[in-house]
Parts: structure tokens; C-alpha cells; sequence
């Protein structure tokens, strides 16, 4: 009888982590579900020897049909992420690869505020030597440890903040109209700058919205998104977007940016590349992110070694080409999706509460 109810509270799980995620809600406690899309197959996937061997009768069956059913459905939602999947992101020819002047490097980290390991992180990007090097979750003591690294990378722009929403951008390559903005919320900054690649002007947005959280909505993180995804979509100039956007790559937010920007994820047809968290194998999601314009092709995507973080670091290489490129383009965004934007955009300006998780790290 305990095993029998085991497995019945172990299907209405699976169940439950499959069905919640289809209501619109913006609300963490609903949206929070949609990350343990891949933990929900593997657990359907176990189950089913289980209640196959467990349960008798109609209970077997049943459970059988909610176990096959929910999986095919959750493997059908992320399928566009296995690797026999179309890529998105189009590879660099090699003659346009080996085209120093058109290529960049860039290397996203989330440090975790209370992370003090620096070295790890300085010991990485000295290795590996990225163009352009991301670290958000900074503080005045991450900015300081990484103040090695302002030889090798002279052009900066840094905002050390101690409420877990600080940002700093290392470049080898100068940075023109650095501009910080607080899209929504006093104190989660982000950033757009210009950098010049092979003689053309290229864009970089960097981003860390709020967490979901299960007692809260998710409007200040999906409206953070969609409004740079609805600004790039205007911008002429290529553009990279990336960071820690505290969503998975297959939400229904993320879904929506690339149909409001029509920018392209290098994971798709690639892989996952889960990056949080480093530290629990079996509870991993793909959260940082980097989508670009078109007329980039990938050259190299990687997950890099733990610096002691949550997160792990990610390195993207890519080529800027002469024209756009790709083999499955997002689709294309609704009247909808630009209203629910601006609409809640509008209500998290109204709002003057904290940032999400400002003191999370205070005990640490």
C-alpha cells in the first residue's frame, strides 16, 4: 500500500509539473514549473516500470496512459533542443571563422554574490581570453578582484551593486555609447553598448532581470525581456543579447523575445547547455543565455568549468556575415504579445517595491 501510494504521488507529480505551466498565469508559483520540463521526462521515463510492475487493474493502466502521455508531450515541447533538431543559428563558413576582424568572443558568468572564489573566474578568462567578458551578481569586492584583469581588458563598464543585480562588461575591444538603464525597477540594471566589429557597429545588451519566485509575479522579469526584445527588434545595427535572464530557453517568455526581437538561439538543434545549478547534477536548467541577430553565425558554444558559482559560465564565439542567415527563424510576434509587454511593463513601473532577492545573500 505505501509503494502504490509512493507512485501515485510521484505520477500526480509528473502530471501536475506537465498540466500547471499551459496556464497563462505570470505568477513564479505557476512559471516555476516550466523549468523541470526535462527532470519531469526522467522521472516519467523511471516511473513507468514501476507502475507497470507495482500497480494492478485500472490503476495500471491509468497510470500507464498519464505517464506515456505526459512524457511524449514534454519531450515534444523541448524536442527543438535535441541535437537531430533544425539549429536556429547558422554555423561560420570557415573562411568567415577565420576572419579575425568579424569574429567575437563572449564569456557570461553569474559569479553568485556570495561567491568569493574570484580566482576561478580570473584564472578562466585569462585562460580562454574572450573578447568580452560578462559578470553580473558583482559587488565593490568582485570589482575589486577583478581589477587584474583591466590590463588585458582596458575598455569597461562596470555598476558594483550589493543587492545581487550588479554588472560588469570587460572588453578588449572599444566600447562606444555605453548606456546603463533601469528598464523597470530601481537597482536591476542593464546594460546596451556599441562595439566595432570588422568595420561595422555591432550592439551588446546585457541582462539580469528578477528570479520567478513562488511568492510573486513574474511580470518585472517577462516585461524586462520582452521590452529589449521589442528594442532590438527596431535597432538596424546586429545585436547580441545575453546574460542570466532567470528563465529557461524553452518558457513561454523566452519564446515570446525571440518573436518580438526575431533573434536566434545557438542551443537550438545544439543541445542544452544547462548552467544553473552547477552544484545538483539532477536539477539543472539552460538560464543564461545568448541570442543574436541573424546576420551572426555561431563559431563555438561551450559550458566552461565551476568558478564557485550557482551558475556555470558559458563562452559564445561567433562571426558577424554579410547577410542574414538562418534555417528556422522564431515566429513571427502578435499585436498580443507587444500589448502584454507594454501593459506590464506600465505596472511595474508603478510599483516601487525592492528588487526581487536584494537580501537573499545578507546572512552569507
Amino acid at each position: 500500500m505505501i509503494l502504490t501510494a509512493v507512485i501515485w504521488v510521484l505520477v500526480a507529480f509528473v502530471v501536475l509539473v506537465t498540466l500547471i505551466p499551459l496556464s497563462r498565469i505570470s505568477h513564479g508559483a505557476v512559471r516555476s514549473f516550466s523549468f523541470a520540463r526535462q527532470q519531469a521526462i526522467i522521472m516519467g521515463v523511471v516511473l513507468l516500470p514501476f507502475a507497470a510492475w507495482t500497480l494492478t487493474d485500472w490503476q495500471r493502466t491509468v497510470a500507464l496512459l498519464l505517464l506515456i502521455a505526459t512524457t511524449l508531450y514534454q519531450l515534444a515541447y523541448i524536442s527543438r533542443f535535441f541535437p537531430m533538431s533544425r539549429v536556429q543559428s547558422l554555423d561560420a563558413d570557415p573562411a568567415l571563422a577565420a576572419n579575425e576582424a568579424r569574429c567575437i568572443s563572449v564569456l557570461t558568468s553569474n559569479v553568485k554574490l556570495s561567491n568569493r572564489d574570484f580566482q576561478k573566474l580570473i584564472d578562466l578568462t585569462s585562460e580562454i581570453q574572450p573578447d568580452i567578458m560578462v559578470a553580473v551578481e558583482i559587488d565593490d569586492q568582485w570589482a575589486e578582484a577583478l581589477s587584474v584583469l583591466h590590463e588585458d581588458y582596458p575598455h569597461r563598464a562596470i555598476r558594483a551593486l550589493d543587492n545581487g543585480y550588479g554588472m560588469g562588461l570587460y572588453s578588449r575591444l572599444p566600447l562606444e555609447n555605453v548606456h546603463w538603464r533601469e528598464l523597470l525597477r530601481e537597482g536591476v540594471p542593464s546594460l546596451r553598448a556599441t562595439v566595432r566589429l570588422g568595420g561595422e557597429l555591432m550592439h551588446l545588451y546585457i541582462l539580469h532581470p528578477e528570479p520567478p519566485v513562488p511568492y510573486h509575479s513574474t511580470d518585472g522579469r517577462d516585461a524586462e525581456i520582452g521590452l529589449v526584445g521589442m528594442e532590438v527588434a527596431k535597432d538596424p545595427t546586429p545585436a547580441v543579447v545575453a546574460g542570466d535572464l532567470n528563465d529557461v530557453a524553452w518558457s513561454r517568455t523566452t519564446r515570446r523575445f525571440q518573436r518580438l526581437s526575431g533573434y536566434l538561439d545557438p542551443r537550438v538543434g545544439r543541445g542544452f547547455f544547462n548552467t544553473f545549478h552547477a552544484h545538483v547534477p539532477v536539477w539543472r536548467w539552460p538560464l543564461d543565455h545568448l541570442f543574436h541577430h541573424p546576420r551572426f553565425r555561431l563559431i563555438e558554444m561551450q559550458r566552461l568549468p565551476d568558478i564557485g558559482s550557482d551558475h556555470f559560465p558559458m563562452l559564445f564565439r561567433l562571426a558577424l556575415a554579410e547577410r542574414n542567415g538562418s534555417d528556422e527563424s522564431p515566429e513571427k510576434a502578435t499585436e498580443e504579445d507587444r500589448e502584454e509587454i507594454e501593459e506590464m511593463a506600465e505596472e511595474e513601473r508603478r510599483d516601487k517595491r525592492e528588487p526581487i532577492g536584494a537580501h537573499w545573500e545578507d546572512e552569507n
